[in-house]
């Protein structure tokens, strides 16, 4: 029986008949060729290219505006010549004030309606008398005139004897008079040939200005609205489609006398600032919250229009930027370009940087503590160091500064303050703590003694703590149980600062603090209350701009909260009676300058040499007032022996500050300076009562052996 013989695999070679096998050729014929395009086809298709050309567009744009400016500005000066003969201007602005609701404004341009038709009848009974008095007026003018030359022709033929000089002058003024007429011939036909020209060449330039032509057929960055210039009808504009109904109705029914609700358009700094009194029935707070969409229609971004309420009622105040430039950095600060600039801490004001206006922005520091927050790594450290550099170039002033971040950015205050605690650890934060306690009791030294002699005078004491959070969120406990950190009555810390707040000024202990993302946790209310001077980078939200700078700022205008993060460093919001700040604002906007490290140290090293010499304490140091052997004696207590664990729970509930970083080696070796060490009990290290008498008394022995010697 036959097998078949299935293969798994494929054969690589081709078999033999299939190289064998016939080939079949298939004859595919060409294709048939397309129709030639009709000519009026190809002709449309040119023709359509031709006009939808981007160049094409451009030059009918471009002949469009230029003849629309020509055309429309000679509409906008018969506009101009019309009102300036007749009482139009005067109607339109009685109907404005009437759609405002401001009926005084209304009655006031009524009142000068009536005096110019009042005038305009008293000119127009003039002509009626004119001409006669134009004539005798000519009449009298030319008699007088010719008396006039004669008498010269007279004095000049008696100084030369001769009687045909007596008319010499008359004759000369008529060959003047000739010599006029020959010009006025001269030059009347070119100007009557080039005259209409120049006219339209000047509506042109009106229409220019005034961008009279519709939107699509303005140059790109008009269109676009990349520096757009701002005037009277863009702002009234913006706020006509602002979304705000009532305000929308008035400034139509007012018509193209909306801008009777502008003030003057001044240029303040990088941009211009306008006030706007808003129609009857429009709140302030309904044009500020719509910050946004205000930007927009003036073609900003929202960071580039700032909205503040001032004094006068029913006004708000716009600052609107130059497109882009406040994405421009400012100068350099004047600690960095002028090394002859001193500080006084009574007088003087720091150059902190410069305000929207482009002014110089200047803090007076005397007396007021301040509180500078905002979120992480925009500048807060960098705007606190500034303010420290300039009052670091008066001798006068002491500082004691703890940075709770600890990589460095106070280190050139080192040999400048007495106290510089720098590290982010629970120890560092408790060491800070100490030192607002320490100033506090300096503080009360200060109180008494002035309370026994009011003419004293002390220097001013700055206590600085960057990084305040961490302070407050401090979660260790003292040796009595209350809590290092925290917003209670109970905290160290809070109560601390607190009580500076209460009472330091009256003595110049004054309180600095900076903290980042601010919270009622780690920034209490009655601590960011107490402060003079209040400034913010920017937050998150507008609850932390309330909490940054109060609700009374904010709702007048002040937005941290709508800072750019990242963009807008360095950029703070400032309430304080310390800085200059426009008329009914209550805030103002800094954009600081920002001082390197090396800049800072050279600043730095400039206050050393006005000093005597600072030794720089880098940290409270608690140990020297305490007597570690006889702590561990007094921990032990009657017990005849203790766990070196307990021993140290022990000393670390005695005093956290000093002895929250002991571990055993450190209680290993204290014993061992003095001849004892812990030993086993049981399998655990322990502390003998008895070894630690011998202890004390060897080192008793020892003290008492050197000061034989």
């Amino acid at each position: 029986m036959s097998e078949n013989v299935v293969h798994l695999h494929k054969h690589t070679d081709t078999p033999a008949a299939v190289d064998t096998a016939p080939t079949v050729l298939t004859v595919v014929p060409d294709a048939p060729p397309a129709p030639p395009v009709p000519l009026w086809v190809r002709s449309g298709r040119a023709m359509k290219s031709a006009v939808t050309h981007e160049r094409t567009r451009s030059a009918g744009r471009a002949v469009v505006r230029h003849g629309l400016y020509t055309f429309n500005g000679g509409r906008i000066v018969a506009r101009r010549a019309w009102d300036g003969r007749t009482g139009s201007r005067y109607e339109r602005m009685i109907r404005a004030a009437e759609a405002a609701g401001n009926l005084e404004a209304a009655e006031e341009w009524e009142e000068r309606l009536q005096r110019f038709r009042a005038a305009r009848h008293h000119r127009r009974m003039d002509l009626l008398h004119s001409p006669v008095d134009a004539a005798k007026g000519v009449a009298v003018g030319a008699g007088m005139s010719i008396g006039v030359l004669v008498a010269l022709g007279i004095v000049l033929a008696i100084s030369t004897g001769q009687a045909g000089d007596v008319v010499t002058p008359l004759s000369a003024t008529i060959d003047f008079i000739a010599l006029l007429i020959r010009i006025v011939q001269v030059v009347w036909g070119p100007a009557i040939t080039i005259g209409p020209f120049l006219a339209l060449l000047a509506l042109w330039s009106v229409g220019r200005k005034q961008h009279a032509a519709p939107a699509w057929a303005l140059p790109a960055n008009v269109r676009n609205g990349e520096g757009e210039p701002i005037t009277p009808s863009i702002v009234v504009k913006a706020l006509r489609d602002l979304g705000v109904p009532a305000l929308a109705r008035a400034i139509k029914e007012m018509g193209d006398a909306g801008a009777s609700m502008l003030g003057p358009i001044r240029i303040a700094g990088c941009g211009v600032e306008v006030d706007v009194t808003l129609p009857s029935g429009v709140a302030t707070n309904e044009v500020q919250g719509k910050r946004r969409k205000l930007a927009e229609n003036l073609t900003r971004h929202e960071h580039e229009v700032f909205i503040t309420i001032p004094e006068a009622a029913r006004t708000v105040r716009l600052w609107i930027a130059d497109s882009g430039a406040l994405d421009e950095p400012i100068g350099p600060s004047p600690l960095v370009t002028d090394e002859t600039l001193t500080a006084n801490y009574k007088t003087g004001k720091a150059p902190w940087g410069q305000d929207l206006r482009g002014d110089a922005a200047e803090l007076s520091v005397y007396q007021r503590h301040l509180l500078v927050t905002g979120l992480s790594n925009q500048g807060k450290t960098a705007a606190l160091r500034a303010l420290a550099l300039w009052l670091a170039l008066d001798r006068t002033v002491q500082f004691w500064i703890a940075d709770l971040k600890g990589v460095g950015d106070w280190a050139p205050f080192d040999g400048i303050a007495k106290v510089l605690i720098e590290g982010p650890s629970d120890s560092h934060c408790i060491q800070a703590t100490e030192m607002v306690e320490d100033a506090v009791e300096e503080m009360n030294r200060r109180i008494e003694a002035v309370r026994k002699d009011p003419s004293l005078v002390f220097p001013p004491l700055i206590v600085l703590v960057d990084e305040a959070q961490k302070a407050f969120m401090c979660p260790a406990k003292g040796e009595d149980g209350r809590p290092y950190g925290g917003a209670k009555a109970t905290s160290r810390y809070f109560m601390a600062v607190r009580e500076i707040h209460n009472q330091g000024r009256a003595v110049d202990v004054l309180m600095w603090q900076g903290t980042q993302d601010p919270t009622d946790q780690n920034l209490p209310k009655l601590v960011r209350e107490g402060a003079h001077t209040r400034a913010s980078l920017v937050v998150g939200t507008e609850s932390q701009a309330e909490m940054a700078l109060g609700a009374k700022a904010v709702n007048a205008g002040a937005a941290p909260h709508l800072l750019r993060q990242g963009l807008d460093k360095g950029t703070l919001v400032v309430a304080s009676d310390g800085i200059a700040i426009p008329a009914g604002q209550s805030s103002i906007t800094v954009r600081t300058h920002f001082i390197d490290d090396e800049p800072a140290a050279e600043i730095a090293a400039r206050a050393k040499t006005l000093r005597d010499g600072v030794a720089t304490l880098h940290a409270i140091d608690r140990a020297e007032e305490r007597d570690p052997l006889a702590d561990v004696a007094a921990v032990i207590g009657d017990a005849a022996r203790m766990r070196t664990d307990e021993v140290l729970k022990r000393l670390h509930a005695l005093d956290t500050a000093v002895y929250r970083e002991w571990n055993n080696v450190r209680l290993k070796r204290l014993l061992e300076e003095h001849g004892e060490e812990p030993k086993k009990s049981h399998g655990v290290m322990v502390v003998r009562r008895d070894d630690v008498a011998r202890a004390l008394a060897n080192r008793d022995a020892e003290g008492s052996a050197s000061a034989t010697e």
